[in-house]
C-alpha cells in the first residue's frame, strides 16, 4: 500500500502527519470516500466536486485546482496497481487546515495537507447483504444547518460516532438519526430509502441528510426505470410501515434493512426493489467509464 501524503508516497508503515495538524487537534478539514471499479473510480467528477464545495463552505483552500486534484486520485489508484481490468478498491481522500500551532486561530496554519489512501474497506460482512440488517433510532440528533451544515463532509464526524456507539448498545448495526424536528435525517455514513408499493421515498437533503454520491445513483438508476420516487419529509412511522428499506454509501454500497427499533420490515427480508437496485447498481458501477 502506497498512501500519498503533500507529494510523496510512503508505505503504510512510513506514512506520519504532525501532531500540529489542525485535522488532528480540532477534526479541521473535509474528506472524500471513493469506490473503484474495474480499474476506474467512479463517479470521480461528483465526487471531486463535493470535496471543493465542503472545502469553499469552511474557507480551506485545497491547494491546488479540481483538475488536478482528480489527475491525483488516479495516479494514487495507479501506484497501487488498483487500476487494471477487474481491479476494485476505496480511496479515502483527506484535506486538513494543515499544520499549526495548539491554538485554535487557522490563520496560523502553514497551508493544506492532502493525505490519500488506497485500499479497501467492508463496514458489513457478507452475510447482512443477504439478510439485511436491523437499524435502531438514536437519542443523538443530526446536526442542524445553523451549527454545522451537514451537507459539509467535514473530519468531524463525532456526532455520528455518538450515533453509531448508542445504536450498537441497543443491538443494532446502524444508526438512525433524527433532525430537530424529529423527522428521518439519515443514518451515520449511508442515506436511507424505502419502498411503498412500486415508488420510491428517501428524505430531502433539506432534512440533513449529505447528498450522497451512490444516493444520487441511485435516484437515477429509479428514475431511469420509470420508477416514481419521492424527495421530502419520512417519519418513523413511514419506515415501520414500508414494504422495503435499505441504506445506501459508497462504503456499503446498497444494503438492506429488515428491522427498525424492534419492527419486522416488510415480510423480514431483502425486498425486491431493493435487490433490483442493487444488481443494476453492481452492473452499472462495473461497467463505468467516467
Amino acid at each position: 500500500m502506497k498512501i500519498y501524503i503533500d507529494g510523496e508516497f510512503y508505505s503504510k508503515e512510513d506514512a506520519r502527519v504532525s501532531v500540529f495538524d489542525h485535522g488532528l487537534l480540532y477534526g479541521d478539514g473535509v474528506f472524500e470516500g471513493l469506490r473503484i471499479y474495474n480499474g476506474k473510480i467512479f463517479r470521480l467528477q461528483e465526487h471531486v466536486d463535493r470535496l471543493f464545495a465542503s472545502a469553499k463552505a469552511i474557507t480551506l483552500d485545497v491547494g491546488c485546482m479540481p483538475d488536478e486534484f482528480s489527475a491525483l486520485l488516479k495516479e494514487c489508484v495507479r501506484q497501487n496497481g488498483r487500476d487494471g481490468r477487474g481491479a476494485t478498491g476505496y480511496i479515502r481522500a483527506v484535506v486538513t487546515r494543515g499544520r499549526g500551532d495548539l491554538g485554535l486561530d487557522p490563520a496560523k496554519c502553514a497551508g493544506s495537507s492532502i493525505i490519500i489512501i488506497t485500499g479497501d474497506i467492508q463496514l458489513y460482512p457478507e452475510e447482512y447483504y443477504r439478510k439485511g440488517i436491523a437499524v435502531a433510532s438514536v437519542s443523538v440528533r443530526r446536526t442542524t444547518v445553523d451549527s454545522l451544515d451537514p451537507r459539509i463532509k467535514t473530519l468531524n464526524y463525532l456526532n455520528n460516532i455518538m450515533a453509531k456507539i448508542e445504536a450498537k448498545q441497543s443491538g443494532a448495526m446502524e444508526a438512525l438519526i433524527l433532525n430537530r424536528e424529529g423527522f428521518i435525517a439519515e443514518c451515520t455514513a449511508d442515506n436511507i430509502f424505502i419502498v411503498k408499493g412500486a415508488a420510491l421515498y428517501t428524505p430531502a437533503l433539506s432534512c440533513g441528510a449529505l447528498g450522497g454520491i451512490t444516493r444520487g445513483t441511485v435516484i437515477d438508476l429509479a428514475r431511469a426505470e420509470g420508477t416514481p420516487l419521492y424527495e421530502g419529509l419520512l417519519a418513523q412511522y413511514d419506515l415501520y410501515n414500508c414494504d422495503e428499506c435499505f441504506l445506501t454509501g459508497s462504503g456499503a454500497e446498497i444494503i438492506p434493512v429488515v428491522k427498525a427499533d424492534g419492527r419486522v420490515v416488510g415480510n423480514g427480508q431483502p425486498g425486491v426493489m431493493t435487490e433490483k437496485l442493487r444488481a443494476k447498481y453492481r452492473s452499472y458501477a462495473e461497467s463505468y467509464d467516467g
